[in-house]
């Protein structure tokens, strides 16, 4: 008989356990079994809720997207005017929710995953057209017509900051890594001034 409301609780756990292993491995080799015995279930169980591997890592991508999220939202409604707004989504960018050594293992494969799977390939773009709205929205106010060229460098800058900080070796600097991009924002930012 299965337990009411286990469910949510199993498949969390999945997804937890389906980062860490990603992020201990450094790829998506990793099998249902491992990811399942990490989180204390059968790999017929994961099946079960996720009916497989891609399902699972997809899953727990929208997981990390789901709290990047919430991290630029806490981020802008704590800002004040557009220059705090950007600010805030840089430094979101890299806010150890987002950087800490597992997530980062995720994100750098989920880049490879939609290379070959439409589903990654449509959350990738989600996160792609959002931060670029979220950042020209801010922009326009501050350098007019370039906002759109302005926010294609800077997301470009953000999320090549993100992996040139992930493959060093030690620990990553998720500040440094933001002030890396507050820099190229402060330079375009300059420029039309």
């Amino acid at each position: 008989m299965p337990k009411v409301g286990m469910e949510p609780i199993r498949k969390a756990a999945l997804v937890k356990a389906t980062i860490t292993e990603i992020g201990r491995t450094g790829s998506l080799d990793v099998t249902v079994s491992q990811i399942a015995k990490r989180a204390g279930m059968s790999s017929a169980l994961a099946h079960h809720y996720f009916g497989s591997k891609e399902q699972i890592f997809l899953a727990a991508m929208r997981h990390i997207l789901t709290l990047y999220g919430a991290e630029v939202r806490g981020a802008l409604a704590a800002a004040e005017g557009p220059r705090g707004r950007l600010q805030g989504i840089v430094r979101a960018s890299f806010a150890s929710s987002s950087f800490r050594r597992e997530t980062i293992g995720a994100w750098l494969n989920f880049y490879v995953l939609a290379q070959t799977l439409p589903e990654a390939r449509r959350l990738l773009g989600i996160y792609q057209r959002r931060l670029n709205s979220n950042l020209c929205h801010d922009l326009r106010p501050l350098v007019g017509v370039r906002a759109e060229a302005v926010a294609q460098g800077l997301g470009a800058m953000i999320d090549g900051v993100y992996i040139r900080e992930a493959l060093k070796a030690g620990t990553p600097d998720g500040a440094g890594a933001a002030e890396i991009v507050m820099d190229y924002l402060e330079r375009e930012l300059e420029t039309t001034e």
